[in-house]
């Protein structure tokens, strides 16, 4: 898939962040240096990772989505849902007049009966149902005019199909109600029997039913939910692939991948496992090993604490803080707006999934303080840029950013 440029709008656009990542991109094309970049401000310094922020699939999203917008200003236009998981970006889209007709999970805002052919309907990132496509279609929209599916996404489920002309069944590895894994299950129901593990602890379940060192009615007990009718662990695992929710842990997914195979092998002997177990490891979308990697090679870093900014509802995003926060204090904010001292900033607590309020979450007694910072794939580099220029006003000390990103942008002349 070669590299497009897309059109990102001005409001999204970032002047310290960008620099830094545009000088990283000259210094090392290959992207084989995982070494985080220290932005040195004396009292503070913040350490960036090689790879995160928009990835493809985002940037081409907003691409498409933005250009819908300007071409049609008479026209009704909806977006079945959120487009990416970023507060920002979907809220300028509604200032712009956009509408939403579901939330995020599944719950109807506008009736799709109430649409006719004249309106515009732009399918999020995450990529949609095929009742959905059918719903629409029946009321005369075209579905993927303005197609935002991450092309990630669609690799998947093309890898799915493949396996499925073949009578493989799929194990999908992600959150079964999160919007790309029921169009990721809905696109491979329509050929395959499909279950939905969330993490390596349910895939040793399965794996135990498959082996038998569970019974088989525990098979509905955890994955009745979440598996096509009928699913039946023993016949349909038979020949078998694992494909995943492109926001999960790479590293997750391979270790799903490698506990069903081992229960596989198990079961029908090492000498024939390719007929069946299918290696999927070329479905794992790049950007997220990228982004998952150097935010390993960031929590390697002696910083005091982490920020993470993106979406609260951000699967993505959640995993790099997940990742970091075996680290140090690790802070997952929506944007700047979440503190305004360093006596208390407000955050989101995935594991008890509520918003809190951390006292003196930045230790202003430590010369210099040093702060790992990054954010989701959804999330423009400029919220980044407000968070740095925010704590770097609480240090009277602190340098200027045009002296400190100076020579990120001489390399950029240098090749210029």
């Amino acid at each position: 898939m070669g590299r497009k440029t897309f059109d990102i709008p001005e409001i999204y656009q970032s002047p310290i962040i960008r620099k830094v990542k545009d000088a990283n991109k000259v210094i090392d094309p290959r992207k084989k240096d995982l070494e985080p970049s220290v932005l040195d401000f004396g009292p503070v310094r913040f350490h960036v990772p090689r790879h995160f922020g928009f990835c493809y699939g985002v940037e081409n999203a907003i691409d498409i989505a933005y250009k819908a917008v300007a071409k049609n200003p008479d026209k009704d236009i909806y977006l079945l849902s959120e487009m990416i998981h970023n507060p920002t970006v979907n809220e300028d889209l509604l200032d712009r007049g956009v509408k939403f007709l579901f939330e995020t999970d599944g719950t109807e805002l506008i009736p799709i009966e109430s649409l006719d052919e004249d309106d515009i309907v732009i399918v999020p990132a995450f990529g949609t149902t095929l009742e959905m496509q059918q719903r629409l279609k029946e009321q005369g929209i075209d579905p993927y005019e303005y197609n935002t599916t991450c092309p990630f996404v669609e690799k998947v489920w093309k890898r799915g199909k493949q396996l499925g002309k073949k009578g493989h069944a799929l194990v999908i590895h992600g959150k079964h109600r999160h919007e790309e894994t029921r169009a990721t299950f809905s696109h491979s129901a329509d050929h395959s029997a499909c279950v939905v593990v969330l993490n390596p602890e349910e895939a040793q379940i399965l794996a135990d039913i498959l082996t038998g060192d569970r019974p088989k009615s525990d098979f509905e007990k955890h994955f009745g939910h979440k598996s096509t009718d009928g699913f039946d662990p023993h016949e349909d695992l038979e020949h078998f692939g694992v494909i995943n929710q492109t926001t999960m842990l790479a590293t997750e997914t391979e270790e799903v991948m490698e506990i069903l195979k081992q229960a596989a092998i198990e079961k029908y002997g090492e000498a024939d496992i390719l007929d069946h177990f299918a290696d999927t490891s070329d479905t794992l979308c790049y950007a997220t090993n990228e982004n998952q990697s150097a935010t390993l090679a960031l929590g390697e870093t002696d910083s005091d604490l982490a920020i993470v900014v993106g979406g609260y509802n951000s699967s993505n995003t959640m995993h790099l803080v997940e990742i970091l926060e075996h680290s140090f204090p690790t802070y997952h904010l929506r944007d700047a707006e979440e503190f305004s001292s360093p006596d208390s900033i407000q955050h989101f607590n995935q594991w008890d999934k509520e918003l809190k309020n951390t006292e003196d979450w930045l230790p202003m007694e430590n010369d210099p303080v040093d702060i790992a910072i990054t954010s989701g794939a959804s999330c423009p580099d400029v919220l980044v840029d407000e968070v740095i220029l925010k704590i770097l006003s609480f240090f009277d000390e602190a340098a200027e950013v045009e002296e400190i990103i100076k020579p990120f942008e001489e390399e950029l002349e240098e090749v210029a």
